[in-house]
């Protein structure tokens, strides 16, 4: 079944299609998660690390697949709601993490300050973002020169933050060991095969995102939705699926700083995706389309990943319905934004 005409089928097929690209999702997630912990194991790599590049650059690849398509079939406000949505979801879903697993504040545990570096440089490419939106792009051939320099920031700050570790100063005084592996016990697989499902667990992920992308911006036409809301609220979800999984996986490992480098790698990487979207719509920057739904959208994203900087430069435990205050602030901050996004208009 073909899916570039998804807008052929019945909705309740492309729902169906929708739903089980979903799963897909979650179940390749949290066997990815595993994977990449047992080489991290194996080969000594720092979770933090294996966090941001790995599974935030693997837990990427449907957001990649969206940006692709949703550009190619001429509707890049799909895909940069998409990358928008992703990027605040990603963060409500490691609040709503917090909460399912374990009973100590996720901000409490984390040790490393390069967590820290990669919350004020996420926070800082959301706010471009958001300037970018209000004063408009240039383009460059098929490029825009603020799309392509968002691009180039995310890398960039991705590397400076990863090496944050090594070059930093800062010292944070634990109570026993940092990291304590749970019940789980790691894979005694060969590291070939670890690579194995690696590979094959990014692929699933891939073309569930192109599903994704194909059936959602489907069931926006027959709906009677708008890209903007579809965009953020229906695909930025479900392309969020691995991060909630992997963070859960993470969490329930004793991974805290994997769950936070993956979450804010993803976002890096997600945000970094914007040239794509410039280089493959056939149509001027992809950010002159966007209007006020986008730039709520991107502070929304700022706010969250600040109220999780204060609960990291506290580092206290202070818990409310078995999570942080600072994981319960990010839920109410989140549903208060979609309340104003839900009334603002946006840009098809």
């Amino acid at each position: 079944m073909p899916l570039s005409n998804a807008a052929d089928y019945p909705i309740w097929v492309n729902v169906l299609i929708f739903a089980a690209a979903g799963a897909v999702i979650w179940v390749s997630g949290g066997r990815l998660t595993r994977a990449l912990d047992a080489i991290a194991a194996r080969t000594r790599l720092e979770h933090v690390f294996v966090g941001m590049l790995l599974l935030g650059g693997i837990t990427s690849l449907p957001e990649l697949a969206n940006v692709a398509t949703a550009s190619s079939i001429g509707n890049p406000s799909l895909a940069v709601n998409n990358l928008l949505g992703s990027a605040a979801i990603n963060i409500l879903l490691l609040a709503i993490a917090d909460g399912l697993v374990g009973r100590k504040a996720v901000t409490s545990i984390v040790v490393q300050p390069s967590t820290m570096m990669m919350a004020a440089l996420c926070m800082i490419i959301l706010i471009a973002i958001a300037g970018l939106i209000v004063l408009g792009d240039m383009a460059v051939g098929p490029l825009g020169i603020g799309g392509l320099t968002i691009g180039i920031l995310c890398l960039a700050f991705l590397w400076l933050a990863a090496g944050h570790d090594e070059r930093t100063s800062w010292a944070l005084k634990e109570e026993g060991a940092p990291e304590k592996r749970g019940k789980e016990e790691v894979s005694t697989a060969p590291l070939a095969i670890l690579w194995a499902r690696v590979a094959f667990h990014g692929a699933l992920l891939f073309a569930a995102g192109y599903a994704l992308s194909q059936t959602g911006d489907a069931i926006a036409q027959q709906a009677g939705l708008t890209s903007a809301i579809v965009g953020f609220a229906l695909i930025g979800t479900a392309t969020s699926l691995p991060e909630l999984v992997t963070v859960i996986a993470a969490l329930k490992l004793g991974r805290p700083e994997m769950a936070f480098g993956q979450i804010l790698g993803t976002n890096f990487i997600n945000l970094s995706l914007l040239p794509v979207g410039d280089w493959i719509f056939d149509g001027e920057p992809v950010v002159n389309m966007l209007g006020p739904f986008e730039t709520l959208s991107a502070l929304l994203g700022a706010v969250l990943i600040g109220i999780f900087m204060v609960g990291l430069l506290e580092h206290r435990d202070r818990t409310i319905f078995r999570m942080g205050l600072d994981s319960a602030a990010v839920i109410v901050s989140f549903a208060l934004g979609l309340a104003l996004l839900a009334g603002l208009p946006a840009q098809d």
